[in-house]
């Protein structure tokens, strides 16, 4: 038997950061709103005292229960795609908070070129640039359209950085709070650089520097530096999460209502509007339907696909015909970088998520490309992250794999490593999607989403770049080993690369070529909503988290828009 609930003005399916701003300023705008969480309730209490790296970082507590629910993957449309039945390339988050709980805290602005990208690269390179296989495309909206935005969700977080990077987009404020500390290992990336003719700068951190209050009151602690950020929740409260800051604002209105292990399979549609959501409780199976005025997509962005296609809401992306756009620009990232081993200790198993030092002299469009056959780039980062002792077994080449040799340089070289890593730009393809998989269900019969990825001949171009880029840097800094990153090949599900998947959802200014508007409004369905970084028409050389919370922002300003007046918002 199926419960129907009160209708409520709007229902948020998943809690973490875009559920949180959601929630927070429909609820302020004097919105009902219910935001409906699978997994359970956590705070700041529950990770006290727990760094325990076995627990978290290898048996990934705070990750999403494989046994209920998976994707499949495969590399091309030949294979068989077949469920991921660990946790491997990219760690999805459940619970309170979601990936915004146990995420590092580097908090970026996407590039102004990012927006414009189609716009920009075939105005300086030509329409042949990248062959027609790939699916570039502008986002429907500007850097300087979405720049108060980002203002807005740097201040609710308390982001703390420096305004020293000539290459980014022009910024209305400063931070909120300074930089992190320099540590001698970011002095030496320092040095290096700035003798190589880059511009470094002290990366944008939500691990913060000094205490701070937000303008909505929410207090955030000052970071203790003690390196158990990704993959763990902050038991200082310093790490900027939901659940210590939009939540309990939205909390505090009276106006918003958490629904905990609440698993959404369907959004209800009729005619041209969607009218709530159907969804199990996940402890006893109960079935429920959440009216609702307005529907926002909230979850990861696998999810938010997941949702759209079993609801039947928007095309299917097919890549046999290119028609259809929903599950379509589905991007990654790719990982160039260099190891360097020293002679002398360093203190590296001390750190932060976000506490770093980066270049972006090779990100973007900074660069020529004229003779390149890529574009795009990657920021290159020395971060300081705290590395422990499991995850972290660095030995030089020609160390035998096992026995009293590999031992021997496991110990000698932990705190002897360094490493300079980039995060590179993915673009999309039209091999590159997410669909539904016609085999395999989850527990509440619904089909898998199954994602098909690979690399690209643009992503092996662009590795091997800056792979070369980052070892030069290493070099500089004085190792007497320098190790480059392996070339790409085939992509696989596994070792752990990054949690910085985008697309399937992308946002636009035609429906021909996009699923929701510039307010992230379905085109198909004027009171559904779907926010993350499936909006990406691209992945950039950050990691996402900055740029989804500005356009979750965004979202909400056309939530309460649509709520008040109907319609089109654009």
């Amino acid at each position: 038997m199926v419960t129907t609930l009160d209708k409520v003005d709007v229902v948020t399916v998943g809690v973490g950061w875009t559920g949180g701003i959601i929630a927070a300023e429909c609820a302020k705008a004097g919105l009902k709103v219910v935001g409906l969480e699978r997994g359970r309730e956590r705070s700041t209490s529950d990770f006290s005292v727990v760094h325990d790296e076995y627990r978290y970082a290898i048996r990934y507590e705070l990750m999403q229960d494989l046994s209920k629910e998976t994707i499949t993957f495969r590399n091309n449309r030949q294979q068989r795609a077949l469920p991921m039945r660990q946790m491997g390339s990219f760690l999805l988050g459940e619970n309170l908070g979601g990936a915004g709980t146990h995420w590092n805290g580097q908090t970026w602005r996407f590039l102004p070129y990012d927006f414009q990208i189609k716009t920009m690269t075939e105005q300086k390179y030509g329409a042949n640039k990248l062959s027609a296989d790939y699916l570039l495309q502008d986002w429907g909206i500007t850097y300087d359209e979405l720049e108060p935005y980002f203002d807005k969700f740097e201040k609710t977080a308390g982001i703390s950085g420096e305004d020293k990077n000539p290459f980014w987009g022009k910024r209305s404020a400063d931070y909120p709070t300074p930089p992190m500390k320099k540590t001698p290992i970011l002095q030496r990336f320092e040095t290096a650089t700035s003798d190589l003719g880059y511009s470094p700068f002290m990366m944008p951190s939500a691990n913060l520097s000094e205490p701070y209050t937000n303008p909505d009151g929410a207090a955030i602690n000052a970071c203790q530096y003690c390196g158990f950020c990704e993959r763990f929740g902050c038991e200082y409260g310093a790490k900027t999460s939901p659940e210590i800051t939009v939540v309990p604002t939205a909390l505090e209105t009276g106006n918003y209502e958490i629904k905990f292990n609440a698993n959404v399979v369907e959004v209800m549609k009729e005619g041209d509007k969607v009218t709530g959501v159907r969804y199990f409780d996940t402890v006893t199976f109960e079935e429920f339907i959440q009216p609702a005025e307005v529907v926002v997509l909230t979850s990861y962005i696998l999810n938010n696909a997941k949702l759209l296609m079993v609801s039947e809401i928007g095309e299917q992306y097919d890549p046999a015909t290119g028609r259809g756009t929903l599950g379509k620009n589905y991007a990654y990232q790719i990982l160039p970088g260099a190891s360097g081993f020293f002679d002398e200790k360093m203190n590296t198993f001390m750190g932060a998520g976000a506490l770093g030092m980066t270049i972006d002299d090779f990100n973007g469009d900074n660069f020529d490309h004229g003779d390149l056959d890529f574009i795009h780039g990657a920021s290159l980062s020395m971060t300081q992250t705290g590395n422990r002792p499991i995850l972290s077994n660095p030995i030089p080449p020609d160390t035998p794999s096992w026995g009293a040799d590999f031992k021997k340089a496991s110990i000698e070289n932990y705190t002897r490593t360094l490493g300079v890593g980039g995060q590179g730009a993915s673009m999309p393809h039209k091999e590159n999607y997410m669909a539904l998989d016609s085999t395999y269900k989850d527990i509440y019969g619904v089909p898998l989403l199954q994602l098909t990825y690979n690399f690209t001949e643009q992503d092996k171009a662009l590795h091997a770049y800056i792979t070369e880029k980052a070892a030069g840097i290493m070099q500089e800094m004085g190792a007497k080993t320098v190790v480059g990153g392996s070339p790409i090949s085939d992509y696989d599900i596994v070792p752990y690369q990054t949690t910085h998947n985008t697309g399937g959802t992308i946002m636009g200014a035609d429906p021909a070529n996009s699923v929701v508007n510039n307010y992230l409004q379905h085109w198909d369905a004027e009171n559904l909503f779907v926010i993350g970084a499936g909006n990406f028409a691209h992945n950039g050389g950050y990691n996402p988290t900055g740029t989804v919370g500005a356009l979750a922002y965004r979202c909400a300003e056309g939530v309460i828009n649509y709520s008040k007046n109907g319609g089109s918002l654009v």
